[in-house]
Order: C-alpha cells, then structure tokens, then sequence
C-alpha cells in the first residue's frame, strides 16, 4: 500500500489516491481520498475495497506514512489477524513494487488528462480496468487472468486503433477508444522507464565473503559544510557479504555504528573493494540515520549580502 498525494483537487474533493497492489498477481486497486480523511474513513475503505474483494490479507506492507504507523491502523489489522511489514530506505524486497506502480498511474493519468480532459478522477476507473487487463512480465499473464484464473469479458473491444469498425452504442465506442489509448501510453511509460533503468544499469555480482563498499549521501535538502565540503565520502566500509538475497540484493554485515540500518542493499549501492582494509574509509566522526544519510552543520557564518536582480533579490552567506 501507499498513497499518491499532492494531486490537483478534482470537483469531489478528491486529491489523494490510495494505491494497493497484490504481490501475488500484481492486480492493483486505485481508490480516491483527500489527504485529510480521517482513520476511521480510512478503515471502511479499506474493509470496502480490499476485505469484501479478496477477503482478510495474510500481510500488508506499507511505508511509514503517520496513517499506518498510527496506533489505530495497528490495532485494526491486529484485530482481522494481519502482520503489518513496513519498508525501509534500503528494503529493495518491499516497497518497490508499488512505486513502480505509481509511476505507471501516474504516467497514464497524466496522459488521459492531455487526451480527454477535465478531471483526474473520472479516469480512474479505466486506468485501474487498463492496469489489470494489460500483460505483465513477472506473471507472463495480466493481472485479471492471474487473479481469476480466465480472460477478462467485457463488451470492450480490445483491438488496435484503425483494424475494425467499432460499433454499438456510443459510450462503448468512447471507453473502447479511451482504454486503447491509454493502454498505449502505459506501454510507452513503461518503455521509457525501462530505457532510464537501462543507462544505468550495471551488471555486477558478489559472492559470500566479498568486501564491498556502501554507498552514503548527505541529507536531501541540506547544504553542505564542514572542513572537507565536496570531498565527503561517497562510500564508507568495507563490509562482508553475508548471503545474497534474491537476484540483486545483498545481506552485509555491518558494525554497531550502524545498528539502525537494514543490513540488505540493493546492488546499486554497492561497489567492490579493491583496496586493503587500513586504506578504507572509517566511520569515525560520520552520524547516519536509517536512511544512510548524514548531515553537516555550518562551523561560522563569515559574512552575509543580498545579491540584487532586476525583480528579485538573493540572499547570498559565506560559511
């Protein structure tokens, strides 16, 4: 589960939507909120669109939004029997299968807004019928067929734009042109997400028992200071690999300065080590949050101006 925020208000109010995916068929189911429902709302939604479809879940797996780490949230699922998973910063095993499908939605919904107009809201219902009718990778199958076990069968005709005449009523004709042509910008969403991956994308593998550097960053949003200003370190380490975790993850073993991070990384932020262990970059002096990420603070403000542009004015600090 996880919600999609920040949307342009539609005439009902709505400016959220919750996306939540089945990990099992990928099938996925778009309701539209506010952002200020509240939990009790919040809960006969979710009794609603998921209990009365596919019955209590075994587990669901969840960022930590204040929504679901709120003690109202945790009793709920405690009383139906459900495990509640929440996801870290470098958990590549949770998470990432519903942010690519919000990257996906919010694709299409971009899209059927350029094409048809008018509200967000009023196309969702077909993007979520596009969703789970168009094939996927992983399942070799789509979405509705892997959750049902049969094709989808709908008076909609599922034909490429210009092969027949489409005919019958109006409305048919209108939702068969619009589910085409957003099953067309979804496919083309999904090519270009996968040509951005692929620049990218670096074949490497490690074996138990390798060194491997770990990829650090500051915090987003905060300035740089300090003594060393860009020659912060990018990689800290090394650490042994302990046992690989699917296709592209990996479990380290780290020291107790890093208590508090998951110890399984996505390949991506790993790189191998090729230098001895004295000549490695420490952990002394160096605070990381759970995130991998470290911030550094101003030593002394030097001096301070304001930069004057023709209609605006630029506060400019030397630190």
């Amino acid at each position: 589960m996880d919600f999609v925020t920040k949307l342009p208000k539609s005439l009902q109010g709505y400016d959220t939507i919750w996306v939540i995916v089945d990990q099992l068929t990928k099938s996925a189911i778009f309701v539209p909120m506010r952002e200020t429902d509240l939990l009790d709302k919040l809960a006969r939604m979710y009794l609603k669109e998921v209990v009365t479809r596919h019955g209590i879940p075994v587990s669901v797996i969840f960022d930590r939004d204040p929504r679901f780490a709120s003690n109202f949230w945790k009793l709920l699922q405690n009383a139906l029997g459900t495990n509640l998973d929440m996801s870290t910063a470098y958990r590549p095993q949770t998470d990432g299968q519903s942010e690519r499908t919000i990257q996906t939605l919010e694709d299409m919904l971009c899209a059927c807004v350029i094409d048809f107009g008018k509200g967000w809201v009023n196309h969702l219902p077909l993007v979520e019928f596009s969703y789970n009718n168009s094939y996927h990778a992983s399942i070799k199958a789509a979405p509705f067929e892997a959750l049902y076990g049969r094709k989808c069968r709908s008076p909609v005709c599922w034909v490429e734009v210009g092969e027949v005449q489409l005919t019958g009523p109006e409305i048919v004709q209108e939702t068969t042109k619009k589910i085409v042509q957003i099953k067309q910008r979804m496919q083309a969403a999904r090519d270009r997400q996968k040509s951005y991956a692929d620049l990218k994308r670096k074949p490497m593998e490690f074996q138990v028992g390798d060194k491997v550097m770990l990829k650090v960053s500051p915090s987003k949003g905060v300035v740089r200071f300090g003594k060393r200003g860009k020659l912060n370190p990018r990689y800290v380490g090394p650490f042994k690999v302990l046992e690989k975790v699917g296709e592209v993850a990996y479990k380290l073993e780290l020291p107790e300065e890093l208590s508090r991070v998951h110890n399984t990384f996505h390949v991506s932020n790993l790189k191998k080590c090729y230098a001895d262990e004295p000549l490695a970059v420490l952990l002394d002096g160096l605070h990381f949050d759970d995130k991998l990420q470290f911030v550094e603070e101003p030593v002394e403000i030097m001096d301070c101006e304001v930069k004057r542009l023709k209609r605006s004015r630029i506060p400019l600090v030397n630190v």
